[in-house]
Formats: C-alpha cells, sequence, structure tokens
C-alpha cells in the first residue's frame, strides 16, 4: 500500500464562507501537505511535520501551486457534450433544435459510450471529479455513464431521463409504466455500486403526465437513499407553459409537491424565478439547488438571486448544466457567477465561489464527507491549481496581497491550463486514454 504525500497551498472549509467569518470557514496553509493512503485523505497539516512523520511517503511537490477538493458539477447533462456552444436559441427551442435530436442518436448503445467518455474526461480535464448528470430515456445511457465513471473511478451521479408528453419526439418517450421499471432496474443495478449514486429523473413537469410524476415520486418513497433530480423556474415562458399544463397547481414547485417528487434529496436546477411559497417549502424541507450561472445567461434565462437564497438559508451548489452551459470549467462557472452576482448587486468572494464549487455542491448531492473537501476522511478526489497558468494570470497575481487575491484572477481568467494535476480516488490521473 503507497502513501503518497503532496505538498504545495492546501485549501479546505471548515464551514460554510456565506454564514461564518472567512477566518472560521476557510483552512490554509502556504506550505502544507496532504496525506493520501488507500484512496482517502488520511491528514491535512503543514508540510514540514508531515514529511517528518512519514518518512517514507512518495512525495509530489507541487511548488506553490493549490491543492483542494475536486471541483462538484451538481447539474449537467452528458448527452449533450456534442451540441454545446449551439448557437442562438431559448430553452424551449434549444431543446427541440438541438437537444432532442442528439439524444436520440444515444439509441446507439457504442454512441453513448463514446460521449459519455469524452463527458468524463473532458471534466477531469477541467478538475471536476464529481458529476450529477441527466442521461436520456435509454437505459443503455444509464449504464454508458456509470460505466464510464467506474473505469475512471470517479464518483458519479446520474439517471434516466424520463419524459411522455408535449415537445418530447415520440422516439424519445417513454411511459409512466416503464419509466418506473426501468429507473428501478438501473438503480438496482447502479446504487451504491462502488462510486455510483442513482438520481430518479424526470426531466420536468411539462415533459412528463400527472401518471409518470406519480409513478417517479412512488419509486422514490420506495428507494429514499438515491437522489431525485429535476429543473424547476428556469424560464418565464416556461413557467408560463407550468401553469397552463397544471391549473390546480398553485405554483411550479407544487407540480412536484404533489406528486411526491419534493423532499431534501431532491435537486432542482436553475431555480430562478421562484415564487414565496416555493423558497419556503424548498427550505423547509432542505431541498438543494442547482445554481447554472453560464447556462442562465447562455440561453437568457434570467439573474439567479445567490444572496437572497443563501440568507434565506437554501443550500446551494454549482452547476455547469452542459451543453445549455457554454463551458466544462467550473473555473468558468465561478466567474460566471460571480458576474451575476454583481449584476445582482451582491458581489461573491473567493471563498465564497470556491465553497459553491465544491463543499457546497456536494452538500447538495449528499455527499459531504465524502467529497468536495480537503479534510481527513475524505475520498482522495484532488485538484492542484497553478496560480499563475497564463502571462495575463500570473502578471495580476504577482501583485497579490492574500490568498484570495491570488485565487481570484485564475477564478476570472483560467481554464483548463491552471490545472496542474488531478486525482481520482487517491491516484493521479493520467489523462485521457488514446
Amino acid at each position: 500500500m503507497t502513501t503518497h504525500l503532496l505538498l504545495g497551498q492546501t485549501l479546505g472549509f471548515d464551514a460554510d464562507p456565506f454564514h461564518v467569518p472567512l477566518d472560521q470557514a476557510v483552512r490554509h496553509s502556504s506550505r502544507g501537505g496532504v496525506l493520501v493512503q488507500d484512496g482517502e485523505v488520511v491528514k491535512v497539516g503543514e508540510a514540514d511535520a508531515l514529511r517528518a512523520a512519514h518518512p517514507k511517503a512518495e512525495v509530489t511537490d507541487y511548488g506553490n501551486c493549490l491543492i483542494s477538493a475536486g471541483f462538484v458539477d451538481a447539474h449537467m447533462h452528458y448527452p449533450q457534450t456534442a451540441i454545446i456552444a449551439s448557437w442562438g436559441k431559448r430553452l424551449i427551442d434549444w431543446l427541440n433544435l438541438y437537444t432532442f435530436p442528439e439524444e436520440t442518436r444515444f439509441a446507439d448503445e457504442a454512441y453513448a459510450s463514446a460521449i459519455a467518455s469524452r463527458c468524463l474526461d473532458l471534466n477531469l480535464t477541467n478538475g471536476t471529479t464529481t458529476v450529477a448528470s441527466y442521461c436520456t430515456i435509454h437505459p443503455a445511457s444509464v449504464d454508458a455513464i456509470f460505466t464510464a465513471a467506474e473505469a475512471r473511478g470517479m464518483r458519479i451521479v446520474a439517471g434516466k431521463t424520463c419524459m411522455n408528453r408535449n415537445t418530447a419526439p415520440k422516439d424519445l418517450r417513454d411511459t409512466a409504466q416503464s419509466a418506473y421499471d426501468y429507473s428501478k432496474r438501473l438503480l438496482e443495478d447502479w446504487h451504491g455500486r462502488g462510486r455510483a449514486r442513482y438520481a430518479i429523473t424526470p426531466r420536468f413537469s411539462p415533459t412528463s403526465t400527472i401518471p409518470q410524476l406519480e409513478a417517479l415520486g412512488a419509486l422514490w418513497a420506495e428507494h429514499p437513499s438515491c437522489l431525485m433530480q429535476t429543473h424547476l423556474s428556469e424560464q418565464v415562458d416556461e413557467i408560463a407553459w407550468v401553469k397552463g399544463l397544471y391549473p390546480q397547481a398553485r405554483d411550479y414547485l407544487d407540480t412536484y409537491e404533489a406528486y411526491g417528487l419534493l423532499g431534501e434529496r431532491g435537486v432542482y436546477g436553475h431555480a430562478i424565478h421562484l415564487e414565496a411559497r416555493e423558497k419556503a417549502r424548498l427550505k423547509e424541507v432542505g431541498a438543494g439547488l442547482a445554481h447554472c450561472p453560464t447556462s442562465n445567461t447562455f440561453i437568457g434565462s434570467g439573474l439567479f438571486d445567490m444572496a437572497g437564497l443563501k440568507a434565506g438559508g437554501h443550500r446551494v451548489g454549482l452547476a455547469t448544466d452542459t451543453g445549455g452551459g457554454s463551458s466544462f470549467s467550473m473555473l468558468r462557472t465561478m466567474a460566471a457567477a460571480y458576474e451575476v452576482g454583481q449584476l445582482n448587486g451582491a458581489a461573491l468572494h473567493p471563498a465564497q465561489l470556491w465553497w459553491l464549487a465544491t463543499e457546497g455542491a456536494a452538500q447538495v448531492l449528499h455527499l459531504g464527507g465524502l467529497v468536495g473537501n480537503l479534510r481527513p476522511g475524505a475520498e482522495a478526489d484532488l485538484v492542484v491549481i497553478d496560480l499563475k497558468s497564463t502571462p495575463a494570470i500570473s502578471q495580476r497575481a504577482a501583485r497579490a496581497g492574500d490568498l484570495w487575491d491570488a485565487v481570484f484572477p485564475t477564478i476570472m481568467m483560467g481554464d483548463d491550463r491552471a490545472i496542474r494535476a488531478v486525482w481520482v480516488g487517491g491516484k493521479p490521473w493520467a489523462g485521457p486514454a488514446n
């Protein structure tokens, strides 16, 4: 059993920096170390002390690079990998013109497997070690992403997307019964297998009939350790559509709540245009919200109220929403979250952004304590960040007065060039297979 000692700057969290002062929330060492053994973080401390205490450890010295928990993407669509950055459409037209035609291709198991591998390699290249992904209606698409994650040793949350009406084309529709049956079979196959977790996945209430939502709500009640992921209040025209489809509902959230799809282990993507009752109920049950800033601006959805929701006690994680989101990079996603906050009149501190992309997203996915934070007992999914990865970033970081002054230029201008190394399950990731 090899013991690895990684040296560099280290960054972890003791508390949520939205709620406590930075000196109480953040753990930083300018010359620290992370001791890794058997896939876990064993110790985090000062470099010299760890070297003295573990003289036989295999040492990798990353100099002044920043060692952090790997990034966690709380909401993405791996089947949209090949259509990322498609031009000019809002939500419903995006689905009809780009998403649904692409998702029909996932009936081909070989194609699903190839895209799953490509997607996870792109995530790892950008320092993201855990993802929560929607699949397509095809069970093989679910097997493909879980298999690809298993081959890479990655933590993964995923589920079969279920939809059976409206804009969903006929070859992308299931039924209430088949949605239940296939989802049950898949969760029994994958949930809790290695590092895999299953998420029951109605795409959103406009593409599901009431019987299908009821069936998925019943399945969740039967398997409460699973997550449930869906979309909520992304665009104002979408909300109007939902109100027309569900005239009996009090609001958009009620189209899930009424059928057993509101709960603590629910992950609700976007959640931009929430009404007061929706905020109160989401907070009451402890549900998670996935903030998707590059997507929300790219397809013109609106500005997520991070400051208000966090002040209200909501649990929020950051997400790319690939491919409606325009980048696989959580650095770019943090930058977009900062820009959205500025437009809302509430600038987010770099520590808050980093929290959202690591521990915050892990908590939304109920993986807190396992991933998303640099602390003993956590799984050793790590990213090593070069804080001087480009000339523009380097010259700005050279003027930094403190840690966050040095980190913020990488948040705003960094990309995959800033990712010096990635460790997955205690092993260095060697890069995509040729």
